[in-house]
């Protein structure tokens, strides 16, 4: 009940505090609610529904208040009867999510509560919140940022992740400095900025080894420039030695300590862009607390890293999804982390020419390939030294993508898409079997006029799988009509035809429609979810195979 008081007495301290000087200003107000829920139903094809609990729904209630610089915010959530499937088992039932207030004014800022933060690209820090992946990593503690000119920002901060409704076990310290050098040095057509950071993560531990540092320190430096048409950027962190964690547990005599480049490089023109990244990881997995090394579920992840692949719109080019492998491991097999990287172009031809026609035509390609780390391993001792810097080993992922993107007239346009992949899933999901896949997919729109409109695509995977459910070829095909910018309903189908085992061969279909009016959205479906891997961003969710009802509804207040 203190506990309460005091979030309900640091809430309301701006109102108390200014009430007197302006009584007409009260402050502004403002939330939002989102609210997803399904109904599990058993299915002849995917299984009856094993869980307790058929109905599950997560809620969401964010109130925001400010009054001049002063604001504050809460999140109420609500986990019942249950949380959907897969979610963090430590989401359940109903309590006070997030809590904050704070400051800000043109040279400082200051939270106190929960608050989000990022230094650099995210390789050494980055708190953030997705509710459809069931992330929720912020800080509790304190932040605070200082500018003491437009060209240096100086941020500090303090706390303990969120897990759960609690906080984990480790304490995270952070620094971080940004200094705009070409405001400094005053070019005028050059920018030219340099960031530095500190994170460091204690959590004590019963280690009976004198070698054991309750407190791991990590440091970065990174230098983004650009000029013209060109831009590129460069990031470097090394993480310091810590105890070796394996599947939940740590094996007090191992200490290993880790490193992280990140290239990043692009060139853009009128009707031509060019964006291309390199992003070697060593043992770079970095968690708020060490148990939660094996957790499936991206809880206590100090650090964001992102499968830097091509994100893809339709489902069966999201059936052998990369995901990222930071991670040091030797059980069940060895891998140190990942090097590798991608590149994308985009090419406009110019309308009017024999390619572009009338209006043009837009390509997009992508190249994206990751491997293991190059070294010398001693798999029966848990030990490894000597990974070359820039030496590729075993390939984990590789994929080709092309796309055309093509309006006929007013009424018409079409896009094309292939998509070439080597999927290697001993590495990725730790399961025997390499994958090469292709994916050719068309779709075409026609817009009807006064806001209506059809799409529909239609998909074909060709695979060579034969390690599980999704093994073979695949076909699919979406219809959408939209009766106005507001209404819209839908139908979709993925069928694994090509399963050898014919009562594997399964619809996964699903039919559904939205309604829109103002800040409000109601979604609602029945269908099958195909068992796998739900991605954004780059950051996945293990998905078990279902059958059932949807309904999202989210407003803004």
């Amino acid at each position: 009940m203190n506990y309460y008081k005091l979030i309900a007495i640091l809430l309301l301290t701006p109102l108390f505090a200014f009430a007197q000087d302006e009584p007409k200003d009260y402050g502004r107000l403002s939330g939002g609610i989102e609210s997803n829920s399904q109904y599990y139903v058993d299915d002849p094809k995917t299984g009856d529904f094993q869980e307790e609990d058929h109905f599950r729904s997560n809620n969401y209630l964010r109130l925001n208040y400010t009054y001049k610089n002063w604001f504050a915010h809460v999140q109420l959530e609500s986990y019942e009867p249950n949380s959907i499937l897969n979610f963090y088992p430590k989401y359940q039932g109903t309590n006070l999510g997030t809590f904050s207030i704070g400051y800000k004014s043109e040279k400082l800022e200051f939270t106190l509560g929960n608050f989000y933060e990022q230094f650099g690209s995210g390789l050494i820090l980055r708190s953030w919140e997705d509710r459809q992946l069931g992330i929720n990593n912020s800080i509790r503690g304190a932040n605070i940022k200082y500018r003491p000119t437009n060209a240096i920002e100086l941020s500090a901060l303090y706390g303990r992740q969120r897990d759960g409704f609690s906080v984990s076990n480790g304490t995270i310290y952070g620094f971080d400095a940004e200094i705009g050098l070409s405001s400094l040095l005053k070019f005028e057509d050059t920018s030219l900025d340099i960031g530095l950071s500190y994170v460091g993560r204690e959590e004590d531990l019963d280690i009976n080894n004198p070698d054991f540092e309750a407190l791991t320190n990590s440091f970065s430096a990174r230098l983004d420039f650009s000029e013209g048409n060109m831009y590129s950027s460069i990031e470097y962190i090394k993480k310091g030695e810590d105890v070796y964690a394996e599947l939940g547990s740590t094996v007090n005599d191992r200490y290993f300590d880790g490193s992280a480049l990140l290239f990043n490089f692009g060139y853009a023109q009128s009707g031509l862009g060019i964006d291309a990244t390199f992003r070697r990881m060593e043992n770079m997995a970095f968690f708020s607390q060490r148990d939660q090394s094996a957790n499936v579920f991206n809880q206590n992840f100090i650090n964001f890293i992102p499968a830097l692949t091509k994100q893809h719109d339709y489902g069966l080019t999201n059936i052998f999804v990369y995901q990222s492998q930071p991670r040091l491991s030797f059980n069940p097999i060895f891998k140190s982390g990942e090097i590798g990287g991608q590149v994308d172009i985009y090419y406009n031809i110019k309308k009017g020419s024999t390619l572009g026609g009338k209006y043009g035509t837009k390509l997009a390609f992508n190249y994206a390939t990751w491997s293991g780390l190059k070294g010398e391993f001693d798999l029966t001792n848990r030990t490894y030294e000597d990974t070359d810097l820039f030496g590729f080993g075993d390939k984990y992922f590789e994929e080709v993508s092309l796309d055309i993107k093509k309006k006929w007239s007013p009424k018409w346009a079409s896009i094309f898409s292939i998509v070439q992949t080597y999927y290697n899933a001993r590495f990725v999901e730790d399961r025997i079997g390499e994958v090469n896949a292709t994916a050719i997919i068309g779709e075409v729109t026609r817009r009807l006029g006064s806001g209506k409109s059809v799409r529909a695509e239609l998909s074909h995977l060709f695979s060579d799988d034969k390690t599980s459910e999704r093994a073979k070829n695949w076909a699919g095909g979406t219809v959408e009509y939209n009766f106005s910018p507001r209404i819209s309903v839908f139908a979709t189908d993925i069928w694994n035809y090509g399963n050898p085992d014919e009562d594997r061969q399964i619809h996964y279909y699903t039919a559904g429609g939205s309604y829109t009016k103002g800040a409000t959205r109601v979604m609602a479906s029945y269908g099958r979810q195909r068992g796998g891997l739900v991605c954004v961003g780059g950051i996945c969710r293990f998905v078990p195979e279902n059958t059932g009802f949807s309904l999202s509804v989210s407003t803004s207040l």
